[in-house]
């Protein structure tokens, strides 16, 4: 099958649309960020550069650290935006642009996004590091694909759906799960691991009241209640469920890291919490 302009959209210079770089400029191992700006505070590591592209919210660069070659890429806020990232990733990855067809191999790539987040658990600190073993998505796209359930753990999902009245008419969360081994590789014994809930947004997705009152004010109290197994969720940001859900239905390695900036139970916030991120980056960078 050859993929038509509309549908794979290769810019003049070659580059894919959104993200600007070429299947040459991209590493096998991927670091993820939100912030544009994060992007070069993971660049202070690398030993070498080979380039760097920025287009809107997409900051990409590549370099070596410590002999590895990676990639460091900003997503933006939002799962729309990891629907973005991970197609124009796979596709530079996979896709042959001189012909428009799939590659005859497969090249898989590990993902991992270094994040903040808000915890929803009393025990889960501003400063902590929580790696996502899981994510329950409340965005929706991982059902725009066909064979979701291949990757989604329906028994959570049915179990959530039981236990915990449910007010918000046309959402049905999801669950899926991390690549196991690259949570171990990353997390090893040294990091809180959780379900992470993934928000469709900032401010009501997640509880927050400031002018417009929330359809499920007790919420987030009833999510933090919650347990299944043992698990329990601990966070809440907004991109991990699609970055897990769609790398696994790829075939690629991907998980979230957060840092904890808001302990929404105790309603406090950390703006600066930069503070905490270079430790986190170097210590991924060491493991990926």
């Amino acid at each position: 099958m050859t993929l038509p302009p509309s549908e794979l959209i290769i810019r003049p210079d070659g580059s894919i649309f959104h993200l600007c770089i070429r299947p040459e400029q991209l590493a096998d191992r991927v670091v993820l960020a939100g912030d544009p700006e994060r992007v070069s505070l993971i660049g202070q590591y690398f030993d070498r550069r080979e380039c760097e592209v920025v287009n809107r919210e997409y900051h990409t660069l590549t370099g070596t650290y410590r002999g590895k070659r990676i990639t460091a890429l900003s997503h933006g806020i939002g799962c729309g935006n990891i629907d973005i990232v991970m197609n124009e990733l796979d596709a530079l990855a996979n896709i042959d642009f001189a012909t428009r067809t799939l590659r005859p191999v497969f090249r898989p790539l590990t993902l991992v996004r270094i994040g903040t987040s808000g915890g929803l658990q009393p025990d889960v600190p501003i400063g902590a590091a929580v790696v996502a073993e899981q994510s329950v998505g409340l965005d929706g796209v991982l059902y725009f694909y066909a064979g979701s359930e291949r990757v989604r753990d329906i028994a959570f999902e049915d179990e959530l759906l039981c236990r915990l009245p449910w007010h918000v008419a046309g959402v049905r969360p999801y669950v899926v799960s991390a690549d196991a081994a690259l949570v171990d590789q990353i997390a090893c014994h040294d990091m809180l691991r959780g379900v992470t809930l993934t928000a469709n947004g900032f401010y009501a997705p997640q509880g927050r009241l400031l002018r417009l009152p929330l359809t499920d004010p007790a919420l987030n109290d009833r999510l933090a209640a919650f347990r299944y197994h043992g698990r329990r969720i601990t966070n809440c940001e907004m991109e991990s469920s699609a970055l897990a859900g769609l790398a696994a239905l790829m075939g690629h390695r991907a998980m979230t890291l957060c840092c904890i900036i808001a302990a929404r139970a105790g309603k406090q916030m950390n703006t600066a919490y930069n503070d905490h991120l270079p430790r986190l980056i170097e210590t991924v960078l060491d493991r990926i």
